[in-house]
């Protein structure tokens, strides 16, 4: 071997290793652990990098389009609830801030005590509840937060599947990317089921305590605190005992959470709860006027169906409870022995037009037809007020006479015949003025007047008081031959009642979203169409209604207070339409198919009214008819219609447009400018004969 060979030939094993390139164990090990480290640092950084991107994604991503439904509710002019509406969840959404902090607590301690500190997963509490569910090797503790169920509940379904549960993480972080936190617990509050086909705290606590959310106290909030974990279980309507060890499990929860002390846990577990008695919904009041409100609300002001049944809507109406439940009764009273026959009433306030009371039949459940709203009946004889009030503005006065007997009446230039009938065919055959033709409800005075002032001016008239039904400018007109809605009756005599004001019939006074925000508010629409005087002038003589002798006197023991109105009979219809100074109210009676009223029937619609108005107005002293400026009262002869003096006996006080009442005396004198022959005269504020009105008014 040549001593290069040898000088190129390992002396060692080590030698030999490098010689074969080989790198040592310790180089090896060092170099893997680089790997290892460079590996994880790689997969770290790109799972930062992804986690980054991922959360700005979700932070540029809005939500999924939910709607928590709400329960709408419409009020009565006092503030009582009349009605709830909601498609499936009872739920009255308030905030955070009219929810009591008692009942926060409560629910952060048992639901997520962490709530205020995590960013929507509470890892600590998954972490301990894996170590739970591991040693107890079945799942028997959860993990989910607020934000969690609030994101089960408004987007995902209740599937144990871990797609769901994936899905739910993303949407709570998502949540608490884009809400703050008090906005997720408010929602969460509002959202939560209680039980009972209840939703939300604020319907909860009025179910379970009669009171809201801000008002309840630590023993309350622990109670309803504990019902959401299972409703069937811990609601005390279906166990209460079991309620009671939940509430002291919360109390105890909210002592080791910091939340209260120990001293105040004690004293709550040891109060005593008055919990409010579970009974089904009780029936709608006045269902006829909530159909009219919905329809209002619905076709007039932009609210939608939708929006009125699930979107949280309060509705603030004029409808008086009270009012309303006396109508309901005095209509079933006497409507009681008659099982077939039917009625409406409607019942505005004249010095507002706001309606305090709507009846549409008799029994809502088995027929919702209105019959309040429905202009298919003839109002008969009521309708003749708006004859008289044209004629007085055109000649006429309280003591135009007119000969009551068989009369053919000629119209249309003598090429058209018309023979009204009296009831019963009973005719005075003798002059009559219009006190007498308005009590005693004279047709033929009636006709004689339409065509004497022309059927249009009366049209015309109505129109302005809001009558809105067809008619014709045919004599029939007088007698009221042309269907008219109770509504439209009572909102014109109502204008009769304020002096002549007309003011749009008003049922919904405001309209607010879930917020509180206003989505409409009534403005008022009135328009002067009678003068005062003649206002007055007509409701001075339709008093005589119910006077002895008029169509309304039996009813007169009922009545104790200044009322005026005016009856109307056809052969399928009984009216009486009437006011006080507070009140006008229109009845309808009769069948649906037209069928035949008889005598006793037609009798109905009087008791009612009376009935009514009296028990409505019991704590309201009676009042006077205010009269206006323009009026004369002065006696005068009831045979003559002339001025009354010691020679004329009988002599009674009637009211005048001042400048129109009589000027000769019945036995022919001149009038006495400076007296009255030992008869009382005078203009505004001579109420003449107030004393025995007041004696009848208030004799029992």
């Amino acid at each position: 071997m040549s001593e290069n060979e040898k000088s190129r030939q390992p002396t060692s094993e080590t030698g030999q290793s490098r010689a074969k390139g080989e790198i040592p164990a310790s180089m090896r090990w060092m170099r893997r652990i680089k790997k290892t480290f460079s590996f994880f640092f790689t997969c770290g950084l790109l799972l930062l990098i992804g986690t980054a991107i991922f959360l700005v994604y979700l932070r540029s991503q809005t939500l999924p389009v939910t709607k928590m439904l709400q329960t709408s509710q419409m009020y009565d002019v006092h503030g009582e609830v009349i009605d709830t509406f909601y498609s499936g969840q009872n739920r009255q959404i308030v905030p955070l801030s009219e929810i009591s902090p008692n009942l926060i607590h409560a629910t952060l301690a048992v639901e997520d005590q962490h709530f205020y500190d995590h960013f929507g997963v509470d890892l600590k509490a998954v972490a301990r509840a894996a170590i739970v569910n591991v040693q107890a090797m079945a799942k028997v503790q959860g993990a989910g937060t607020i934000t969690q169920q609030l994101a089960r509940n408004l987007y995902l379904t209740h599937d144990r599947t871990w797609t769901r549960k994936f899905k739910e993480t993303v949407y709570a972080v998502q949540m608490e990317m884009q809400l703050s936190k008090d906005e997720i617990l408010a929602d969460y509050l509002n959202q939560i089921y209680y039980g009972h086909s209840t939703y939300g705290i604020e319907t909860a606590s009025q179910l379970f305590f009669g009171k809201h959310a801000s008002e309840l106290t630590l023993a309350e909030s622990a109670m309803i605190a504990g019902v959401p974990k299972g409703p069937r279980y811990y609601s005390p309507y279906y166990d209460l005992q079991n309620a009671m060890d939940r509430q002291k499990v919360v109390l105890q929860t909210m002592v080791n959470s910091g939340f209260i002390t120990q001293s105040a846990a004690d004293a709550a577990a040891k109060e005593k709860l008055t919990i409010q008695p579970l009974s089904k919904k009780k029936p709608s009041v006045a269902p006829y006027f909530r159909d009219y409100v919905r329809n209002l609300a619905t076709e007039k002001l932009g609210i939608s169906e939708e929006q009125f049944d699930e979107g949280g809507i309060r509705i603030y109406t004029t409808l008086d409870e009270n009012a309303q439940q006396i109508a309901e009764n005095v209509v079933a009273k006497q409507l009681e022995s008659k099982p077939e026959l039917q009625a409406a009433l409607v019942a505005i306030d004249p010095r507002s037009g706001e309606i305090k009371a709507m009846v549409g039949g008799r029994d809502y459940a088995e027929n919702q037809f209105n019959r309040a709203l429905s202009n298919t009946r003839q109002p008969g004889s009521s309708f003749k007020p708006f004859v008289y009030m044209v004629a007085l503005q055109n000649g006429y006065t309280p003591v135009t006479m007119v000969k009551s007997e068989p009369t053919v009446f000629t119209y249309d230039e003598g090429r058209q015949q018309y023979v009204p009938r009296n009831f019963n065919d009973q005719y005075p055959n003798a002059n009559i003025d219009m006190r007498q033709a308005i009590s005693k409800s004279d047709n033929i005075y009636a006709v004689h007047t339409i065509l004497d002032v022309g059927p249009q001016k009366v049209i015309d008239f109505a129109r302005k008081l809001g009558v809105a039904s067809p008619m014709k400018p045919l004599p029939s007109l007088a007698l009221g031959s042309f269907p008219v809605s109770p509504l439209e009756m009572a909102s014109a005599f109502a204008a009769i009642a304020d002096e002549g004001i007309h003011r749009e019939p008003t049922a919904i006074l405001r309209i607010e979203d879930a917020n509180g925000e206003v989505l409409y508010e009534a403005k008022k629409v009135e328009e002067q169409v009678i003068p005062p005087a003649v206002a007055y002038v007509m409701t001075n003589l339709m008093e005589s209604v119910f006077e002895e002798g008029g169509t309304g006197n039996r009813v007169a023991s009922t009545i104790k207070r200044p009322i005026a109105g005016k009856t109307g009979t056809t052969d399928t219809d009984a009216w009486l339409v009437g006011f006080t100074p507070e009140l006008a109210t229109a009845v309808w009676v009769g069948y649906d198919k037209s069928r035949a009223i008889s005598t006793v029937e037609s009798h109905l619609a009087s008791p009612i009214f009376a009935d009514f108005t009296e028990q409505t107005l019991d704590a309201i002293p009676p009042k006077l008819f205010t009269v206006p400026d323009g009026v004369t009262t002065v006696y005068i002869d009831p045979v003559s219609g002339k001025l009354s003096n010691e020679d004329c006996p009988n002599a009674k006080m009637e009211a005048f447009l001042a400048g129109t009442e009589p000027t000769t005396y019945c036995t022919g004198k001149a009038a006495d400018p400076n007296g009255t022959n030992g008869q009382k005269s005078g203009s505004k504020g001579d109420n003449g004969s107030w004393w025995n009105d007041l004696k009848r008014w208030w004799n029992d």
